[in-house]
C-alpha cells in the first residue's frame, strides 16, 4: 500500500472535508444545481464543527490597485479553497485552473474540487506546487494559434 500523499493541513482537515462532501452527496445525490451544494456542504462541515466561509472575496491588486474581485464557493479554516460544480459531465482542465487561480490569490497550499453533478462524487484534491502550466492549459483557450 502506497503511503498517503501529506498535504498543508496534513491530511486530516482535507480528509474532512471530503467525508463531508460524500455524506452530502449520499444524502442529496445528483441533479441539483450548485448553489444547493455549496450550501449544504457548509452547513455539514459547521456541524463537524469545521470553520468554514461561503463566497469568502479574494481580491487581486496590481501596482496598488484592485484589478480582479474572486468569491471562493467556500475557503476552510482559512487555509482550504473549496470549489463546488454540479456538471453532468467529468471536470475539465478549466475548473482546474479556476481553482488554481484562487490558490495563487489566497496563497493556499492547497484546493478541493468537488463535482456533485454525477451519480458518484467527483473530487481533486489541488497542490498548486504540483502542476505544470501544460496540465492546466484551459480547453479551447490555450490552444488558438497567435500570430
Amino acid at each position: 500500500m502506497s503511503p498517503l500523499v501529506i498535504d498543508a493541513t496534513g491530511n486530516d482537515l482535507t480528509y474532512r472535508i471530503i467525508g463531508a462532501a460524500m455524506a452530502v452527496h449520499n444524502a442529496l445525490g445528483h441533479g441539483y444545481r450548485e448553489e444547493v451544494y455549496e450550501k449544504a456542504l457548509e452547513a455539514e462541515l459547521r456541524k463537524c464543527e469545521i470553520f468554514v466561509q461561503r463566497q469568502y472575496p479574494i481580491s487581486v491588486e496590481y501596482d496598488g490597485e484592485q484589478i480582479a474581485l474572486f468569491y471562493i464557493d467556500l475557503f476552510v479554516e482559512n487555509q482550504v479553497v473549496v470549489e463546488v460544480k454540479a456538471f453532468s459531465h467529468q471536470l475539465t482542465n478549466d475548473e482546474l485552473a479556476q481553482v488554481l487561480n484562487y490558490l495563487k490569490a489566497t496563497g493556499s497550499q492547497v484546493g478541493l474540487l468537488f463535482n456533485f453533478g454525477r451519480r458518484k462524487l467527483e473530487y481533486r484534491r489541488i497542490f498548486p506546487g504540483k502542476l505544470t502550466q501544460k496540465n492546466i492549459s484551459r480547453t479551447g483557450r490555450d490552444d488558438i494559434i497567435r500570430n
